[in-house]
């Protein structure tokens, strides 16, 4: 389902810029933000307003223009916010699907959007969300397009040529020192024609390399790829694992947010706290004329971080959660606190 007003929208930057895959992404139901990729217009400095705004209480400054861009031949219809920064010298054009964001808002999450990389970074290292599950496999559309290697190759060439280019550049300016240090006029000239045969050389092959490169398709059907059958990884089981480690990192957040008034350093060391917390030792028990189940944790390496999970686990007995499937319900305790103070 296409996203509410309120919901947030898939942000990536410019390495995920196609058009084309804009419109597929609508079809499909998504929105998306983005940064404007390749050359495009600047626009006067009439255009923009200055735009402030308390956003996730963080209160932000922009220099904006707001407008709409059009794609594919005039077929796909965008939002573009540019932003104005380095005392008027840059502009930053930003583009979405959802144009019902004001341009203040779509800035914000734009220029915020590391919360999303640190999300993704977090989860790969400590929830290995890029983990094998399993190693069934499961037809694949030989038709789906990937890298070039053929490309990727010639275009290793390329810069590695280029980058020959720049460095020959670089001693030319240096022979130009030498003449203004009075080096002999016989080296400098035996200097100057080895300098300018190199030079020569070096841009033909950047040139031929470019063209090299122009004639061959940067992507390629997997199936040019792939002898014999085109199969995948199963995605099913990878899903639902990943859905699961998404809910449990939710779950995680959740706590730290929870410890955050107990525990003084919460903000540098809330998360690594709760995850001692949730891997520490424990004792399961039931106690089946009250009908609870009760966990009691082992005490933390320090008696304040003990102090701020027994309050934790006070905060998490009131909400009288009952384990599901049971009528069970759920009291935590740190060994050695006052227990009681939980029931």
């Amino acid at each position: 389902m296409r996203s509410s007003a309120s919901a947030a929208s898939p942000v990536f930057d410019r390495g995920g810029w196609s058009p084309k895959l804009f419109a597929d992404l609508l079809a499909a139901g998504f929105d998306f933000l983005t940064y404007r990729k390749g050359h495009f217009r600047h626009l006067p400095r009439r255009c923009f307003g200055t735009h402030v705004a308390v956003l996730e209480g963080k209160s932000v400054t922009y220099q904006l223009a707001d407008k709409d861009v059009r794609l594919l031949g005039g077929k796909l219809r965008l939002h573009q916010v540019t932003r104005l920064t380095d005392q008027g010298r840059h502009q930053t054009p930003i583009v979405t699907s959802r144009r019902d964001l004001p341009a203040v808002e779509v800035a914000f999450r734009m220029f915020e959007r590391w919360r999303q990389e640190n999300f993704f970074k977090y989860l790969r290292e400590e929830f290995a969300l890029d983990a094998l599950i399993d190693y069934g496999v499961e037809p694949d559309d030989a038709t789906r397009e990937v890298p070039n290697p053929k490309w990727a190759e010639v275009d290793a060439r390329l810069r590695a040529a280029r980058d020959r280019v720049a460095e020959i550049t670089r001693r030319i300016g240096a022979a130009a020192a030498l003449k203004e240090l009075g080096v002999a006029r016989t080296r400098r000239a035996l200097l100057d024609r080895h300098v300018r045969r190199e030079l020569g050389a070096a841009i033909a092959e950047s040139m031929k390399l470019d063209r090299r490169r122009a004639a061959i398709p940067r992507r390629i059907p997997v199936g040019e790829r792939t002898d014999g059958e085109v199969v995948k990884l199963s995605t099913e089981r990878k899903h639902l694992s990943n859905v699961l480690k998404m809910v449990a990192y939710q779950a995680e957040s959740d706590l730290v947010r929870a410890i955050g008034t107990h525990y003084r350093r919460a903000a540098d060391e809330g998360r690594t706290l709760v995850q001692s917390a949730l891997a520490s030792a424990a004792d399961i028990s039931v106690t089946s004329g009250e009908r609870q189940l009760r966990v009691l944790l082992a005490p933390m390496s320090s008696p304040h971080r003990t102090r701020a999970i027994a309050t934790l686990c006070q905060e998490l007995t009131a909400a009288a959660v009952v384990f599901p499937g049971t009528r069970l319900r759920l009291v935590y305790a740190i060994a050695g606190e006052d227990e009681n103070r939980t029931e």
